[in-house]
């Protein structure tokens, strides 16, 4: 259980001291954050280059990190933290859409639906290709663990500063995560996977000539990221293995949509899908849901679509409505 007090006294000092390093390097919120996450993993000791955090700043930072010390903190503990600050940081850099974080709630019930997926397997390996600020890889890493599987990670994006961010945190929460800088189009040096997952950014892909090489390549103009990358990444499933997408709710009804359909009904199953409730995202036009998907193998086949909607993530009789809707169509 968390201890919300310990977690608003850490998140303050967290952000203090991100703001701190900001000002002192002279840079966006995130390379501040990068920094002080850097010296957190370096037992608390603030790193100086070129006389850079100078004394005073320095001096402020370790009073912060003696408080910080202080409150014991657990791996939980740290992901929640690093998640506020970041969720901070997005407001205060104004960042895009797709660099969103993806919300805690959604973590927990990708975490839920991949336990009942893979039931009494032991050992998973985890790919995320557009793994963004990796707040949906770390929530799954720890709560997959805590659950008593044996888990690791992989997650791929092409934008440095987010990947940096994913680096230090999940060093911070000692998770087994490996990361790729590549276009998640590209193929990456990877082991097959159990479960794919990703909350895939919305929008068009710009080189056609590589977009081409895909079943879901539109001739007519550029293809959909979100299209592209929910295809590799099913390339990377071991057969009869799950990707779980956040994709738009209107997924099926874009002026692309028939292609989509083409790869779903050739190449992959359609096994659920989860509609989430609109108060998740600012707009109604931007809401996504959750798409269950399946790599064909032995004994695996074209069940009865599972599909349904949340209409709340934190109503108790709602989330058991659901989970017996989920555990009666597994059986």
């Amino acid at each position: 259980m968390l201890d919300i007090t310990k977690i608003e006294k850490a998140y303050e000092l967290m952000l203090e001291a991100s703001q701190l390093l900001q000002n002192a390097l002279e840079q966006p919120f995130f390379e501040g954050y990068i920094e002080n996450i850097g010296n957190i993993i370096q037992n608390y000791q603030v790193r100086t280059l070129d006389g850079v955090p100078d004394k005073q700043t320095k001096a402020q930072l370790k009073k912060l990190y003696q408080e910080l010390q202080k409150l014991k903190l657990t791996f939980a503990d740290w992901r929640k933290i690093s998640q506020l600050v970041l969720l901070k940081g997005t407001v205060l850099e104004s960042i895009q859409a797709n660099h969103q974080l993806t919300p805690d709630s959604l973590g927990f019930l990708f975490s839920y639906l991949i336990e009942q997926l893979t039931g009494d397997q032991k050992d998973l390996v985890l790919l995320d290709n557009a793994v963004g600020m990796g707040n949906l890889m770390l929530t799954l890493l720890l709560n997959l663990s805590l659950s008593g599987k044996r888990v690791k990670g992989y997650g791929i994006d092409n934008d440095d500063t987010l990947l940096n961010i994913v680096a230090v945190n999940a060093e911070l929460t000692q998770v087994d995560l490996q990361l790729f800088l590549q276009d998640g189009l590209q193929n990456a040096d990877i082991e097959s996977v159990d479960i794919v997952v990703s909350d895939l950014p919305v929008g068009y892909y710009p080189n056609d000539a590589y977009a081409q090489n895909f079943s879901v390549f539109a001739k007519e103009d550029h293809t959909y990221a979100h299209h592209l990358l929910a295809e590799k990444a099913m390339m990377y499933l071991k057969p009869g293995g799950f990707g779980l997408f956040l994709l738009p709710t209107n997924l099926l009804q874009t002026e692309q949509a028939a292609l989509f359909e083409k790869w779903l009904r050739s190449e992959v199953y359609l096994q659920g899908v989860i509609g989430l409730p609109e108060n998740l995202f600012k707009k109604k036009q931007i809401a996504k849901s959750i798409f269950i998907l399946q790599k064909p193998g032995e004994q695996v086949k074209q069940q009865e679509v599972f599909a349904t909607s949340l209409s709340s993530l934190t109503n108790v009789e709602e989330i058991k409505r659901f989970s017996l809707q989920f555990k009666t169509w597994m059986r």
